[in-house]
């Protein structure tokens, strides 16, 4: 049995794998489509190739640096490869001279692929400038940041911005059997079970990087406890999978019954005002996996179902966690997500404007509607006053008090009350003002 592409000292798995074409690219096809601009920059026989200087943004392992590669590949272009970690304006200098001297001499254009430009001061970025607006090189710029913040605005104004997105399990669990057959991989010299690549999908969270860094590391460790006399193929096991990584798996599908266990969990922990409960589920989803724009989601409405009223403040919250999770991503936005959830496991809860809108709701699909009475009526239209159209209307502004004794549901529900304020939180104020509200709209 030979373990040739486990040997220590070797270039890292997820580096031998990165694709030689677009076809292998996996994920990004809204990026990769017949004619997008990615396309056109990779095609080398284009009657007329794309030249345009694109950003791409994106989270960790998506795919960034791999398009770029690919790009250069297909083309036949040049292909020169900066961080921003590490190089300067010097640096982009010597690429932009090089890259002059190649298309004069060879009529070679230069593709310049700056990793992690956000870490780019201005100056630096405004040292790209000439080279992008000349067409010295075609930049193919990555970042992880928002680049409406972080790169400069003449740079993007040349510039196409291409969001990458998270891959999906089935993208991960592609590159795995990949690279579990692939002979840049590890070239069947480790078999892969159903657990261990669940496992591996599940922890690579959407980064293809991190998923290949799992196996890799897994892979070592199932050759480790394979028998040295037995010709068999080791396979790698979900229990390979925890020791590799060092971290307990979670029985967590996030189309199983799992997922809406641990969620259901959640927020009825929130409901129940168990800041602790909360916290741990909201621990096991970002440990499993789970998608954090799914749990912002949940966030927001638990603040509109169970909190309601009785703290507007707490949707507001919830909002603004939704917005940093999207900003900032993970791992960081965890700590957005666990504000938001203790915020709403502490406050007052209500869920009177959730009951609300359902019982208004009901009593519309049962046809308890009636027509709008006729002072409401949109009364500015040629002949609407003829029709009596807002005859009789009392606008509310002329009254000291803001309120005017008037009919305002039609005739059939006159009367009616769906919102029931709790005596809690801000709902308790709500309440008594709503109650003198009521006795003066009734006295019509």
């Amino acid at each position: 049995m030979t373990s040739a592409p486990l040997l220590s000292g070797q270039t890292p798995l997820a580096v031998r794998m990165r694709p030689v074409s677009l076809d292998e690219v996996a994920g990004q096809q809204h990026l990769l489509r017949a004619g997008s601009p990615i396309v056109a920059l990779a095609d080398p026989d284009a009657a007329s190739p794309g030249a345009v200087s694109i950003i791409l943004w994106g989270p960790p392992g998506t795919g960034k640096t791999t398009l770029a590669q690919a790009i250069a590949r297909s083309s036949g272009r040049r292909f020169v490869e900066l961080s921003a970690i590490t190089a300067g304006v010097k640096d982009v200098r010597e690429v932009m001279q090089e890259a002059i001297t190649q298309r004069d001499l060879y009529g070679q254009t230069t593709i310049l692929f700056l990793d992690e430009i956000h870490r780019f001061t201005k100056a630096q970025q405004d040292a790209l400038l000439p080279g992008v607006e000349n067409g010295w090189v075609i930049l193919i710029a990555a970042t992880t940041e928002n680049p409406s913040f972080s790169v400069i605005s003449p740079l993007l104004s040349r510039s196409l911005l291409l969001t990458l997105q998270p891959l999906t399990d089935d993208d991960i669990a592609l590159l795995v059997d990949r690279a579990v057959s692939d002979a840049r991989g590890l070239g069947g010299t480790v078999e892969i079970e159903d657990a261990a690549r669940a496992a591996l999908v599940r922890l690579a969270s959407g980064d293809g990087r991190r998923a290949l860094t799992g196996l890799e590391a897994a892979a070592a460790v199932a050759v480790s406890h394979a028998d040295g006399g037995d010709e068999s193929v080791p396979a790698i096991t979900a229990d390979d999978v925890a020791q590799a990584v060092d971290r307990a798996l979670l029985r967590y599908d996030r189309q199983g019954d799992e997922h809406y266990d641990v969620i259901s969990a959640f927020i009825k922990s929130i409901r129940g005002s168990d800041p602790d409960a909360a916290l741990h589920y909201l621990a096991r989803m970002i440990e499993a996996g789970e998608d954090p724009r799914f749990i912002a989601r949940r966030l927001v409405i638990s603040a509109s179902e169970d909190i309601g009223l009785a703290d507007p403040q707490g949707l507001v919250i919830a909002t603004a966690a939704a917005d940093a999770v999207a900003f900032i991503g993970m791992p960081e936005g965890r700590i957005p997500l666990a504000e938001a959830t203790i915020y709403l496991a502490t406050t007052a809860k209500s869920n009177a404007a959730y009951a609300g809108i359902n019982a208004a709701i009901a009593d519309v699909r049962a046809g308890s509607f009636g027509r709008v009475p006729p002072h409401l009526r949109d009364a500015h239209y040629p002949g609407a006053k003829r029709l009596g159209h807002g005859k009789g209307y009392r606008y509310p502004h002329d009254n000291e008090h803001g309120i005017v004794p008037q009919q305002y549901l039609p005739d059939e529900l006159d009367g009616k009350r769906y919102y029931t304020p709790k005596s809690l939180g801000a709902e308790r104020d709500t309440s008594a003002r709503l109650e003198r509200i009521r006795r003066i709209l009734d006295d019509h």
